[in-house]
Formats: structure tokens, C-alpha cells, sequence
């Protein structure tokens, strides 16, 4: 990605603000994001993480109004307080969790295990929204392809010293052919394509509305964790994801007359 660091002639020379923000967004969707989903998902299960994930829109659309002054409609607010109701009947069955969980990660700092993993995967939820709006503001000032340059040379920055202390103890012969094409195809999607494509889009449409195309994320972690895992799903976690599934209608389903607004 080192052709895409250099500053088109038609692009002018980033700010000492822009050169925060890019920091930040890197800070927060790269390094402190993957920090906080890896670990969560290893103390809670995947129900309970895509639940949480489901509140992203939501999340991203605060935000937006917050700090782009976007207007968030009734119906998005709504499914803001849909999310909400799904994080606290998903927090009424963190007792009903402990036989999802490993026996070894049953506690945490003297913490609940899944209660622990529940609240890192909400940080995560909280960083990826970050990201979103910050992207959003990124758009107006660079390059698609320039920030997602920029953003993967901070992770790199941020990420190595980490890599460094534990690869003293690692062993990186047990780890197989298929494992390292894999760990390539994820850094190329995750960390190039993915990136790239988000702040295209960015470019386009409110951060608010972007945010909405991250519903896939619960409907797939959710759907892995019962079919593929086999996790069992408890009666307080079918409340929840209701929940947030009602709250992701909410906030996708087109209002009414919305197409006859001319762009």
C-alpha cells in the first residue's frame, strides 16, 4: 500500500487535525477494535456477542448527530432505545452464560467471564462506530485509498511492539500452510480491501446510513454461534435479539417518500 501514502496533486496537505484524526481512527478501528473483539469473543459466546453488535447502527447514528451534526429521524431514535432494551435483557442472562463458557475463563479479575467478554465486545462496538464517523470526516479531506494507506501505517505502528514481545514466546512453526494463507486472505480483506471500500463508500453517503450495513455482523455471528457452534440460546437472549432486530428495521427500512427526495 506505499503507492497509495503519497498526496495526489489535486489534494491538499493534511492539517495537524487531519493528521490526529487519522491517528485516532486507526487507534480506535484498528488497533483497539481487534484488541477488544479477539478477547471478548474468547470470554462470552457468539449469541451474546452478534446481540451486542447489533446496536452498531444505533451506536453510529448517535455519534453522527453528536459530532457531524447529522439529523437522526423519531425511527432511529427508537431503534437507539430498541438496542438498548436487548443490552439489558442480554445482561439479565450472564448467569445463564456460565455453562457457555469454558471452565477456565469462569472468572475474570474476580469478574462474571461472559460479563467481562459482553462489556469488551461493546467497547468494540463502540470503537467501530468511532471509526465510522471519523471516516466519515476523513472523507471530505482525503483519498479513499490514501486513508486506508495511512490508517493500516499507524495499526502497523501500534500493532508491532505487541507483536514483538509475543512472538518471544510463540511458536511459529506449529502454525501450517493453511493457517498463514488464511492470516494473509484476513489481512488483505479486513485491512486493505475492506477499508477501502468503506471510506468509498463513506464518501457518498451520511456515516449514519453506512452504519446501517453493519447489521450483517450480529445476523452472521449469531447465526454461526447456533448452527455451527451449537451454542444454546437462552430465553432472556431470544428477548434480546429480538430486540435489536427490531431496532435494525427501524433504522434500514426506508421512510416513507424517501425516494422522492431528490438528491
Amino acid at each position: 500500500m506505499s503507492g497509495w501514502i503519497k498526496r495526489p496533486v489535486d489534494e491538499l496537505p493534511m492539517t495537524g487535525r487531519t493528521k490526529w484524526l487519522v491517528f485516532l481512527a486507526s487507534l480506535l478501528g484498528n488497533f483497539l477494535f481487534s484488541i477488544c473483539m479477539l478477547y471478548g469473543m474468547s470470554l462470552t459466546s457468539a449469541v451474546s456477542a452478534g446481540v451486542i453488535m447489533a446496536s452498531i447502527p444505533a451506536v453510529v447514528a448517535m455519534l453522527s448527530w453528536a459530532f457531524l451534526g447529522e439529523k437522526i429521524q423519531l425511527r432511529m431514535w427508537l431503534a437507539v432505545a430498541c438496542s438498548a432494551l436487548g443490552m439489558g435483557l442480554l445482561s439479565l442472562s450472564n448467569s445463564e452464560q456460565t455453562m457457555q463458557t469454558p471452565q477456565e475463563h469462569s472468572a475474570v479479575f474476580g469478574l462474571h467471564a461472559p460479563a467481562v467478554g459482553n462489556f469488551l465486545i461493546f467497547a468494540a462496538v463502540l470503537c467501530e462506530a468511532a471509526y465510522a464517523v471519523i471516516g466519515k470526516n476523513l472523507t471530505g479531506r482525503l483519498g479513499p485509498k490514501r486513508i486506508a494507506a495511512l490508517l493500516n501505517g499507524w495499526g502497523l505502528a501500534l500493532a508491532t511492539p505487541f507483536g514483538f514481545y509475543l512472538a518471544l514466546d510463540f511458536n511459529f512453526k506449529a502454525v501450517n500452510t493453511g493457517i498463514w494463507l488464511a492470516l494473509v486472505f484476513y489481512a488483505l480483506a479486513a485491512s486493505v480491501w475492506t477499508v477501502w471500500l468503506w471510506m468509498t463508500g463513506l464518501k457518498q453517503v451520511p456515516a449514519s446510513q453506512a452504519g446501517v450495513f453493519t447489521v450483517m455482523l450480529p445476523v452472521s455471528a449469531t447465526l454461526v454461534g447456533v448452527f455451527i457452534l451449537g451454542e444454546p440460546v437462552s430465553n432472556f437472549q431470544i428477548g434480546a435479539l429480538a430486540g435489536t432486530l427490531v431496532g435494525i428495521w427501524l433504522a434500514t427500512v426506508p421512510s416513507e417518500g424517501k425516494n422522492n427526495v431528490s438528491e
